[in-house]
């Protein structure tokens, strides 16, 4: 067969590739989600790996995952369920039988479904000639010894042939779907630039699973994803974390001052710091700190000799640099805190995804310590957002804690590209020498930030430091009333910050039936549901929230337009207790998930159709 196979025009497909850690699906997966992008297929991708380093080969546990979705239309989510999934071995398909679409294709190395791998993987009979398969269309290939044997003539040994599988694995997906193969060519000779014989030898397997997939009666209907139409501009593939750290580089740019990342490498926030070490070009400066409160300490001290301060963490990092962060809001320094999520508590789930720290961002420091807090919902609009956080924390001089998570920072999307000239001006309140009207904490009228002198100005000698301050001058001061004053005075300069961000969008009706509240990263699912539940005429509504401290000034004003509100996210209900302290007049129900995973669109729509009939309790 082969030569002629059916070909199905879809509007978008999902695919899913699982594996032991050492299978590179995380490679593959990137490799088709940037060959998708080249030829302008919107997307959005779901890295899913285990937390140990060296997970148990072959368990369930161990398994590690990389979902893409790619559309024809605009995709916001990676997916629910997979139409096609690639597994490895046993316990690659035993952890995602449950993310299958019926009649889903699966591939499988047929040369890893054996006795000793069905007990790795917990099976009690063999998934391949019981039931659990009936209705899918399953492709069993011997990709491990086709791989070796095609390996072996550069030479390669069996360990490191082995570690070509997934381009086995690409030449298949290629084929599959309708790809130029030199596409993958061009991929493998930019990632083994250097070392021509592993150049040869993965080009090699690439074609061996090309032409493998072109040949066999399994594979005889092939898919065809045409690009999307109505996006224009320059578009690239980009991660959440990435795209942090591009914004924060654009906002120094921006701002006239020089990047410092003072930092301590933690899952999964690790990426940013890195990129930003590489961007020494750029006046960029990265420091490896020996524990999360150097980091932020360093930072500080970054600040106070005027550049732009950033440290990077996740929840554990963000506890630990508690004390620190109020020693920025004392000294009121422009401070840019950003934490992707990670589920908890304490080590927790450290390579999954939670929306577990907003708390946290809002309350976790000792005495009256206002910061502003804001969100990225999307992994190109992590870009966006980091800028934000930059602008805000030197125009305000106040730190900004940005909330990512672990979703969003690996997940990517096509980003269209800005020019630097059209991003937002970044003006720091910076003092000219010797002015002589120069206070330490005498205050802009209208914003209520501080000014910010450099050492060794001229003229501008001052202190600060952990100490209660006199209003103006900067002396410590111990008095009652003073101390009642610089309180109200940083508590207002935060909430002044409402009168400089974007007002509250709804996304649909402004009044109706149900408003579904969402903030952060569960942008993508919700999204989905609303859009696709206000197609069959339902009164649904969404707002999703990047700005949570302070909130956007319509927040009450919207909220008065419905009749039911529900809060949705990935935690306990952290958003909807605080939005409960902030609008007491009105009721929040809420839907809350705490599995490690991203909402999935079908449970979503179930639970609003639940809610617009009536069916819903209020205790669930």
């Amino acid at each position: 067969m082969g030569k002629n196979p059916k070909i199905v025009q879809r509007e978008d497909v999902v695919v899913k590739f699982a594996g032991d850690s050492g299978d590179g699906m995380q490679l593959t997966g990137s490799q088709f989600s940037d060959t998708s992008a080249f030829i302008g297929n919107d997307l959005s991708t779901f890295p899913d790996y285990p937390s140990e380093i060296r997970a148990p080969q072959g368990t369930v546990a161990g398994v590690s995952g990389f979902q893409v979705h790619i559309g024809h239309k605009e995709v916001t989510t990676p997916g629910d369920q997979a139409d096609v999934l690639v597994a490895m071995n046993p316990a690659a398909l035993k952890a995602n039988m449950k993310w299958i679409k019926p009649g889903a294709t699966v591939i499988i190395d047929i040369d890893n479904f054996d006795n000793k791998h069905y007990k790795k993987a917990g099976y009690e009979e063999d998934p391949l000639h019981d039931d659990s398969l009936e209705g899918y269309n399953v492709v069993k290939a011997p990709i491990t010894n086709l791989t070796r044997d095609t390996a072996k003539q550069f030479g390669l040994d069996q360990k490191t042939a082995d570690k070509t599988r997934n381009q086995f694995v690409a030449g298949m997906l290629y084929w599959l779907f309708n790809r130029d193969i030199k596409l993958g060519e061009d991929f493998l000779k930019d990632k083994f630039k250097s070392k021509e014989n592993l150049v040869k030898a993965n080009m090699a397997v690439l074609h061996a699973g090309y032409n493998y997939a072109e040949t066999i009666e399994a594979l005889s209907t092939t898919f065809l994803v045409d690009p999307v139409k109505n996006k224009k501009g320059l578009f690239r593939n980009m991660t959440g974390n990435l795209a942090t750290a591009w914004g924060l580089l654009a906002a120094a740019e921006k701002a006239g001052l020089k990047l410092f990342l003072g930092s301590y490498p933690i899952t999964p926030a690790t990426e940013i710091l890195q990129e930003i070490a590489k961007r020494k070009h750029l006046g960029a400066v990265a420091f490896q700190a020996e524990d999360e409160i150097a980091g932020i300490c360093s930072a500080i001290g970054a600040s106070f000799v005027g550049r732009l301060a950033v440290t990077t963490t996740s929840g554990p990092g963000l506890a630990l640099k508690s004390e620190a962060i109020g020693l920025a809001v004392i000294t009121e320094l422009p401070l840019v805190i950003v934490n992707v999520q990670r589920g908890g508590p304490s080590t927790g789930l450290p390579t999954k995804t939670e929306q577990s720290d907003l708390m946290q961002a809002l309350y976790g420091r000792n005495g009256e310590s206002p910061a502003i807090v804001i969100a990225a919902s999307t992994p190109a609009n992590c870009f966006d957002y980091a800028f934000m956080a930059a602008k805000l924390a030197v125009e305000h001089m106040t730190p900004v804690i940005l909330l990512t998570d672990s979703y969003l920072a690996n997940g990517s999307e096509l980003w269209n590209i800005p020019y630097t000239k059209d991003l937002p001006e970044i003006t720091p309140p910076l003092v000219a020498d010797n002015d002589e009207t120069y206070q330490p904490y005498l205050r802009d009228p209208e914003k209520m930030n501080r000014f910010w002198a450099i050492p060794g100005q001229e003229g501008l000698r001052h202190r600060v430091g952990g100490l209660e301050k006199e209003d103006v001058t900067g002396m410590v001061s111990h008095d009652p009333m003073n101390h009642q004053v610089m309180v109200t005075n940083r508590q207002k300069k935060v909430e002044k910050v409402a009168d400089y961000i974007p007002q509250l969008e709804i996304i649909g009706e402004p009044t109706g039936d149900l408003l579904v509240i969402g903030w952060g990263g569960t942008y993508g699912g919700l999204i989905s549901a609303v859009t696709d539940l206000q197609k069959t005429g339902l009164s649904i509504s969404l707002v999703q929230f990047n700005y949570i401290h302070p909130l956007p000034k319509n927040t009450e004003q919207v909220f008065a337009g419905f009749n039911k509100r529900i809060v949705c996210e990935i935690n306990m209900g952290q958003f909807a207790y605080h939005l409960r302290s902030k609008f007491q007049q009105y009721e929040f129900l809420q839907h809350n998930k705490v599995q490690g995973l991203p909402f999935f669109i079908a449970e979503l729509k179930e639970k609003f159709i639940e809610i617009l009939e009536g069916n819903h309790q209020p205790n669930e």
